[in-house]
């Protein structure tokens, strides 16, 4: 108990710290989807919000000339970043995701940014309805671990971040397909065997590190292109939601 308390002083204080950083900049909006309780351990957890801390300030100072032409969210699990919303250039694009494959501490980065102007508030308050649903129906789905995954919806757009296995994955990914309203589901997940799942639940070990999902199908976008010293940038897997595919 004396060391939980100042771990979780901290998460609370770099939480608050990117709030004001959002506030500030105005264009990035970070880590706002992640659950609070899932599989990482509680370093791991402070680690991630301090990472979207650090890219907030890092990609605001970047696009400070052109603010209102551009509108990213920032998530981290597990020190991989997921990089959605909008931004004027595929130059742009390309930049946000370098800046955050050299961010400290990050491993790897999935770039789902869209080359478009920024959504509209109706846009983004319906994005905020259709995660609401998907978290519904996880919680009514006994196969789905919902307090492990972390959904992040742009655009109609619905990803998936977290630690589960294969067969985990694919069925919280079918369930979302299924919502109404979800044009496309991308799953960013780190996939564990089913023993390595079950040691974090028990919290006996730290597992090995998680491999990256497997590659996209044709129609994900690419990630972003890293510079050389950079971690790898990792790939999403995207699922076609039933009837709404454009």
């Amino acid at each position: 108990m004396k060391l939980a308390r100042p771990l979780l002083v901290a998460a609370i204080a770099v939480s608050l710290l990117s709030s004001c950083a959002v506030a500030v900049i105005g264009a990035i909006a970070a880590g706002t989807a992640i659950v609070a309780t899932d599989r990482r351990s509680t370093g791991a957890q402070i680690d991630d919000q301090s990472i979207q801390l650090r890219l907030s300030n890092e990609l605001g100072t970047a696009f400070k000339s052109i603010s209102n032409e551009v509108h990213i969210s920032i998530n981290s699990y597990e020190r991989k970043v997921l990089l959605t919303g909008e931004v004027p250039t595929e130059q742009a694009k390309a930049q946000a995701g370098e800046i955050a494959a050299r961010s400290l501490n990050v491993r790897a980065v999935v770039n789902e940014l869209a080359v478009a102007k920024p959504s509209s508030l109706g846009q983004r308050t319906n994005d905020t309805s259709i995660g609401t649903k998907v978290r519904a129906q996880f919680v009514n789905t006994k196969e789905v671990p919902y307090t492990a995954i972390g959904i992040v919806t742009e655009r109609g757009i619905v990803y998936l971040m977290g630690f589960v296995t294969q067969k985990e994955g694919e069925t919280a990914a079918y369930v979302a397909s299924r919502v109404s309203g979800v044009q496309q589901v991308v799953k960013v997940f780190d996939i564990g065997t089913p023993e390595e799942v079950q040691r974090r639940r028990l919290g006996a070990s730290q597992p090995p590190a998680p491999t990256t999902n497997a590659a996209p199908a044709a129609s994900a976008p690419p990630a972003s292109g890293a510079a050389s010293e950079a971690p790898p940038a990792a790939v999403a897997s995207p699922v076609t939601a039933p009837g709404t595919a454009k």
